[in-house]
């Protein structure tokens, strides 16, 4: 087990975490600032998660050809150099160099989700609950300062809106460029999970349990995309919330997302990868009931809270259950096709949450999740007894 790896990873994922809440908390926000047609406030945000579907794949062949520490900092300067580009925007009043400071930032989203990867390939199999949801508890850290950097950073600069936020964060990247260069090379020799050939592509995706870990993670990421992409727009735009109170909203959802990393990866070794995605999708559910019932900010913070567990369950889930349907070698191409399909639906739901928004508006938007999440968990219900699962599930119980 590399513990240094582990380390790193988890104060890396605060940083990430960090610059990602501020680019959505305010990418609306901002957007709908820069831009005479609101329908297109959410662009910058939806650009940015379109860059990180597209550069899902790239960012996986670099990384197996020099590296998961040399690729994670080459991103982290990315993210630097974005940031900065954000600011000169805001400066200028130009909200076509936002978008593009936007999607460059998406380029270092696509390599932050794959820290995940890195904490599962640095412990042994029956441990890679426990790691994922490790490093996914440095986002609590993100959740109570990257809203901090939203709403005090807003008056930083005269006369300049949120730039002194932007400039605050790319120094955060900068750091954590340096921080990733310590970070240890996995080794592919210490393969103790249960597919042990190196198959093509072909084979590892028609696998049942690999479709519904994908679907798990694209649903869980899509919906809590569109859901929480439309909510600062829904809040401070259409119900004249203040960005105090529309960040705090913000601020306990990404609490909700983070927090149950705690237990999650023990919960996944008590009662099993599919039931726990199953829960999730059942808690997801509950954002769309809570939500319809109306749009005060008791209605706003109880639906996002349980957007961010029903996340973590299935996003969690989802990525343990995929470690099972690939052996080391196989790796790379298995996450590379999971990321675009995760990112690309995310993506889409971004594009759709400000249209959504401006045309229906969010009880509208509240009904979106309610046929998917039926199909995923009839999807989880069909492959609870698949051999994978069951010999996963064997594993941890012998090693506990």
């Amino acid at each position: 087990m590399q513990t240094r790896n582990l380390v790193i990873l988890v104060f890396c994922q605060l940083i990430s975490a960090t610059g990602s809440i501020v680019m959505v908390t305010l990418g609306g926000i901002i957007g709908s600032s820069l831009t005479a047609n609101k329908a297109f406030a959410t662009l910058p945000v939806s650009m940015m998660i379109v860059a990180v579907a597209i550069t899902t794949i790239p960012a996986t062949i670099l990384m197996r050809r020099i590296g998961r520490a040399r690729g994670f900092a080459i991103a982290s300067l990315s993210a630097a150099v974005a940031v900065v580009i954000a600011a000169v925007a805001l400066a200028q009043s130009s909200f076509l160099l936002f978008i593009g400071a936007g999607m460059m930032f998406g380029i270092n989203m696509a390599f932050t989700q794959q820290y995940r990867y890195a904490a599962a390939e640095s412990v042994p199999a029956r441990f890679v609950p426990r790691a994922v949801s490790l490093v996914l508890l440095g986002s609590i850290g993100g959740a109570l300062i990257g809203p901090e950097l939203a709403t005090r950073g807003q008056l930083w600069i005269d006369d300049v809106p949120y730039a002194g936020t932007m400039l605050a964060v790319a120094g955060m990247y900068v750091v954590q460029a340096f921080m990733f260069l310590w970070l240890q090379r996995i080794d592919e020799t210490s393969d103790d999970v249960r597919v042990k050939t190196r198959r093509a592509l072909q084979q590892i995706v028609i696998q049942p349990v690999y479709i519904v870990a994908v679907l798990g993670g694209t649903v869980g990421y899509g919906l809590m995309t569109l859901v929480m992409t439309a909510t600062p727009l829904s809040m401070h735009i259409n119900d004249g919330f203040s960005i105090e109170v529309t960040a705090g909203v913000i601020r306990s959802h990404v609490l909700a997302m983070y927090a149950p990393s705690l237990i999650t990866g023990f919960l996944i070794e008590r009662f099993g990868v599919s039931r726990l995605m199953f829960v999730g999708a059942l808690i997801l559910l509950m954002t769309s009931i809570v939500g319809l019932q109306g749009q005060s900010v008791m209605h706003y913070s109880w639906a996002l809270i349980a957007l961010g567990v029903g996340w973590n369950f299935l996003y969690i889930g989802g990525t343990t259950m995929l470690t099972y349907t690939y052996s080391m070698t196989e790796r790379f191409q298995a996450q590379a096709v999971n990321e675009f399909m995760v990112f690309g639906t995310s993506a889409v739901a971004s594009l759709l949450a400000g249209t959504v928004m401006y045309y229906f508006g969010w009880l509208r938007l509240m009904l979106i999740p309610i046929p998917i999440l039926i199909l995923a968990c009839l999807a989880l219900l069909l492959v609870r007894r698949d051999p994978i699962l069951l010999d996963a599930a064997d594993k941890s119980t012998q090693s506990a």
